[in-house]
């Protein structure tokens, strides 16, 4: 299992849209299997601070992305 330090928008937009393109799907298709809106994929990957987070959740459960948590 490969692990990966996520500390900002713009990293974890990163992460999403390089698993995207690796799964061969486009925005469009993203968004309709993760069932939300095209706008909030573009905002995601472009590392927009603002997004939802259950829609980052959703985007990253439809790409399988596992979201884990670690104490420092």
């Amino acid at each position: 299992m490969n692990s990966t330090s996520i500390e900002t928008p713009a990293e974890l937009g990163s992460l999403i849209k390089a698993r995207r393109k690796e799964l061969g799907l486009n925005q469009t298709e993203l968004a309709d299997i993760a069932h939300i809106s095209l706008r909030l994929v573009s905002e995601l990957e472009r590392g927009k601070a603002t997004a939802q987070l259950d829609g980052v959740l959703r985007v990253l459960a439809a790409i399988g992305i596992v979201l884990e948590t670690r104490a420092r």
